[in-house]
C-alpha cells in the first residue's frame, strides 16, 4: 500500500506541465532517493571525478520535469526515468573524458593509478551502454529492466510493476538479460 509521501509524489508527477504545476515541491521528495543512484553510479570513480553526486542530480532532475510528453505513472516510474537520465549523463561524460584521453584537449600528465582506475570505469561504462543498445533493438523491455535495475537501483518487485509484468515474469526475464549481459560484456 503506497504511503502518503509516494502519493503526494504521484499527484505532483500527474500534475507536471500544467499551468501552476507544483513541480518545485517534488524535488524535496524525491531528491534523497535521486542522491542515493547518483552516489552509486559514482562510488567507483576517482577521487578527482568532475562530477560529484548533487551535480548529477540536479542535472538529471531539469530533464525530467523538462519532460512534457511522458505519462508519470507515479514515483518508481519517475525514479526509473531518472535513472534512465543519469545513464545519459554519466555516458556522455565518459565519451567526453575518453575524448580528452585520446588528445581532445591535447594536455600532456602523468600517469598514475588511479588515473587508470578512472579511465577503466570510463571504458566498462561504455561497454555497459553499447550493450544496452544492442539489447535494446533485440527487445526494448530487457533493456528498460537493465537501466531500471543497475541504474535505476529498483529491485525486482519495483521493475516488474514500472513495467507492467508480474514480479515471477521480471524475475524470469532479469536471469536471461544477465546471462546475455555477461556474455556480451564478457566478448567486449
Amino acid at each position: 500500500m503506497p504511503d502518503d509521501r509516494t502519493n503526494q509524489i504521484t499527484e505532483i508527477l500527474n500534475s507536471v506541465g500544467e499551468k501552476g504545476s507544483p513541480a518545485d515541491q517534488l524535488l524535496p521528495l524525491v531528491y534523497d532517493d535521486l542522491h542515493a543512484l547518483a552516489e552509486k553510479y559514482l562510488r567507483g570513480e576517482s577521487a578527482g571525478h568532475t562530477l560529484q553526486p548533487t551535480a548529477l542530480v540536479h542535472e538529471a532532475y531539469m530533464k525530467l520535469v523538462d519532460q512534457t510528453r511522458v505519462d508519470w505513472q507515479g514515483r518508481t516510474h519517475f525514479l526509473a526515468v531518472g535513472a534512465q537520465a543519469m545513464r545519459r549523463i554519466l555516458v556522455d561524460h565518459a565519451r567526453r573524458r575518453r575524448a580528452a584521453k585520446r588528445g581532445g584537449d591535447r594536455q600532456r600528465i602523468t600517469v598514475d593509478e588511479q588515473l587508470l582506475a578512472a579511465g577503466r570505469r570510463d571504458e566498462d561504462l561504455l561497454a555497459l551502454d553499447e550493450a544496452l543498445e544492442k539489447l535494446a533493438e533485440l527487445d526494448t523491455q530487457q533493456a528498460k529492466m537493465v537501466e531500471m535495475r543497475f541504474f535505476g537501483g529498483l529491485n525486482v518487485a519495483e521493475t516488474a510493476t514500472a513495467l507492467g509484468m508480474s514480479k515471477r515474469t521480471a524475475e524470469r526475464e532479469w536471469t536471461m538479460v544477465r546471462s546475455w549481459l555477461r556474455r556480451e560484456l564478457t566478448e567486449a
